[in-house]
C-alpha cells in the first residue's frame, strides 16, 4: 500500500507541477513585462556605445513599449470589469427570479381565496360552483308570459338590472307629450334652456348644427380643443329632454364591445351589466329621446369597441338592429331579450366627444363616414336668455320633424349640379371621391339644417368641409399645396365669393400646415 501511495503522489505531481508551472509562468511573464530595473540595466549597458541618432530611436522604442504596457493594463482592467458586471447581473437575475417565484405563490393564494369567496356567494343562490340554472334552448316563452313571472329575488336572475327595469315598467304605457314645436323653435328653446338653467352658452348656429347632426345619423361626434363645452352640450341635451345622458367614460384599455355592454361571468353565472346596456334596455320600453355619451371616445380605438354598433346602425331596417348578448336562453331572462339577443332601440342617439391632441388615437374613415362630426372650437358668447324649462320629447315626434324637413327642404337641383361638378373637380385634382352613404347623409343633414332656420348653401358648405375636405389630411400636403388656391377659385366661381367660408377656411388652414 505504501508503494501505491508513493506512486500516486509522484504520478499526480506531474500533472499539478505542470499546472503550477503554467500559472507561475503567466504571473512571471506579467512581472517580467513590468520589470523596470531590467529595462534600465539594458539601457545602462548600451549607453556608452549609442550615438545621438540612435538615442532618438531608443526614445521611440521606450514610448512604444510604454504604449504596449498601457494597453495590456487597460485590457486586463476591461476583462476584470466585464467579469464583475456579468457576475452582478447573474446575481440580480437570480434574485429577481426568486422574487417572481414568491409573487406567483402570493397570486396563487389570492386566487384560491377569491374562488372560495365566489363559491360562498354562489352557494347562497342554492347552486354549486359550475352549476347553471335551468336553461331553455328553444326560448319559446313570450313577452307576456315572462311579464307574469317577474317576481322573485334579484339574485336569482343573471340580468338583475334589466330584470329590475322589467319590474318597474311592468304596467308602463307609452306616454304622448303633445309636442307642437317646429325644428326652428326647438333650436331656440334648447339654446335658451342651456343658457338660463345651466349657464351654458351656445350660438344659434351651433345648436342648429347639433340637431341637424341628430337627423343625419345616430352617431354625432363633437370635436375640438379641450374646454370648449363638447361634453357639456351632450349633458345639456340630456337635461333638456329630462333623460340624463348616459356618460360612458372611454378608457385606454377598451378593446372590444364588452366594455360597453358587459359580459357573462361563467363562474358566477351572472351578466355584468353596464349603464350603457341598462340605458338601451330602458329606452326600448318608451318613446322618449335618450342619449349615450362616449366621452373622449378616441382615447382608445373607436373601431375596436364600437365596431359592431357602427355596423348595426348602418342596417336599412331597424328590425335588423340586433345585438347578441348571450348565446343561450334562460327561462328567467329579461322580457325584451329574445333568444339571447337585444333589439337596439331607435330612440337612442350616441354622442362622442373627441379631443384633438397627442394623447389620443386618430379616428379612422370607417368611423367618420358613419358619423356627423361637429367642431366646437369657440366658446359661446354670454347673452340674456329667456327662462326656459326642460321638456319631454317623443322620439317619434322628433323623427317626424326630421322626415318632414327632408321632404320639404330637399337639396335643389341647381345645388346638386354644383356639388356634382365639385365632386368631379376633387376626383380629378385630388384623387378623392365620396360614396352613396355620404351623399344620403348630406341630403338629410342639409334638409334639417334648412328646417332649423339655416340656408342651403351654408349647410352644404359645413357638411363638405367636415366630411369630404377632411379626407385631404390623408394626402401629402406638400403635394396638394399648389392645388389649394385654384380649388378656392373654383368654389368662388361655383358657389359665390361670399359663400363656402367653412371650406375656404379649412383649405387655407391646410395650406399653412405645409
Amino acid at each position: 500500500m505504501d508503494t501505491y501511495i508513493r506512486f500516486l503522489f509522484e504520478f499526480m505531481s506531474v500533472f499539478f507541477s505542470g499546472l503550477i508551472t503554467i500559472v507561475m509562468g503567466f504571473f512571471n511573464g506579467i512581472v517580467q513585462m513590468f520589470n523596470i530595473p531590467e529595462y534600465l540595466n539594458v539601457i545602462d549597458f548600451y549607453r556608452k556605445d549609442l550615438k545621438v541618432a540612435e538615442w532618438v530611436l531608443v526614445v521611440v522604442a521606450i514610448v512604444v513599449m510604454l504604449i504596449l504596457l498601457s494597453l495590456i493594463v487597460l485590457l486586463i482592467v476591461f476583462f476584470i470589469k466585464k467579469f464583475i458586471k456579468f457576475r452582478k447581473t447573474l446575481v440580480e437575475q437570480e434574485s429577481l427570479l426568486a422574487e417572481i417565484g414568491e409573487l406567483n405563490k402570493e397570486v396563487a393564494t389570492l386566487v384560491e381565496e377569491k374562488e372560495k369567496i365566489l363559491a360562498m356567494k354562489v352557494s347562497q343562490l342554492g347552486l354549486k360552483p359550475g352549476e347553471e340554472p335551468t336553461v331553455s334552448t328553444e326560448g319559446t316563452e313570450t313577452g307576456e308570459e315572462k311579464t307574469e313571472n317577474l317576481d322573485g329575488d334579484l339574485d336569482s336572475y343573471r340580468f338583475s338590472k334589466l330584470h329590475a327595469i322589467d319590474v318597474e315598467f311592468r304596467d308602463y304605457k307609452v306616454q304622448q307629450y303633445g309636442n307642437t314645436f317646429t325644428l326652428e323653435e326647438l333650436v331656440e328653446i334648447f339654446r335658451n334652456f342651456a343658457a338660463s338653467k345651466l349657464r351654458l352658452y351656445y350660438t344659434t348656429n351651433m345648436i342648429r348644427l347639433f340637431i341637424s347632426g341628430l337627423s343625419a345619423t345616430k352617431l354625432v361626434i363633437l370635436q375640438g380643443i379641450s374646454g370648449t363645452g363638447k361634453t357639456s352640450l351632450a349633458y345639456a341635451w340630456g337635461k333638456f329632454i329630462k333623460n340624463d345622458a348616459i356618460i360612458a367614460s372611454v378608457q385606454p384599455s377598451w378593446r372590444d364591445r364588452t366594455e360597453l355592454f358587459g359580459y357573462f361571468n361563467e363562474f358566477t353565472k351572472k351578466f355584468n351589466e353596464t349603464e350603457v346596456l341598462k340605458g338601451l334596455y330602458l329606452a326600448g320600453y318608451t318613446d322618449d329621446v335618450y342619449v349615450t355619451v362616449l366621452d373622449e371616445m378616441n382615447i382608445a380605438r373607436v373601431e375596436y369597441y364600437f365596431a359592431e354598433m357602427l355596423s348595426i346602425l348602418e342596417m336599412p331596417s331597424r328590425d335588423e338592429w340586433i345585438i347578441e348578448l348571450v348565446p343561450s336562453v334562460w327561462d328567467n331572462d329579461p322580457v325584451k331579450l329574445k333568444g339571447g339577443k337585444l333589439q337596439i332601440p331607435g330612440n337612442m342617439w350616441y354622442i362622442g366627444t373627441i379631443n384633438n391632441d397627442d394623447s389620443t388615437f386618430a379616428v379612422t374613415d370607417k368611423v367618420y363616414d358613419r358619423a356627423m362630426p361637429i367642431d366646437i372650437n369657440d366658446k359661446g358668447q354670454v347673452f340674456e336668455p329667456i327662462d326656459t324649462d326642460a321638456m319631454k320629447i317623443n322620439s317619434s315626434y322628433l323623427e317626424g320633424l326630421f322626415a318632414e324637413a327632408k321632404k320639404n327642404h330637399p337639396i335643389t337641383s341647381e345645388m346638386e349640379k354644383k356639388i356634382n361638378e365639385m365632386d368631379d373637380y376633387v376626383i380629378k385634382h385630388f384623387r378623392i371621391a365620396f360614396g352613396n352613404r355620404i351623399v344620403k347623409q348630406m341630403k338629410d343633414f342639409v334638409a334639417t339644417y334648412v328646417g332649423c332656420g339655416g340656408t342651403e348653401v351654408d349647410g352644404v358648405d359645413y357638411y363638405i368641409a367636415r366630411k369630404i375636405l377632411r379626407k385631404f389630411e390623408q394626402l401629402n400636403l406638400a403635394y396638394i399645396r399648389d392645388e389649394i388656391d385654384p380649388f378656392i377659385e373654383f368654389l368662388d366661381k361655383s358657389f359665390g365669393r361670399e359663400n363656402f367660408n367653412e371650406c375656404k377656411e379649412y383649405l387655407l388652414r391646410l395650406k399653412k400646415m405645409v
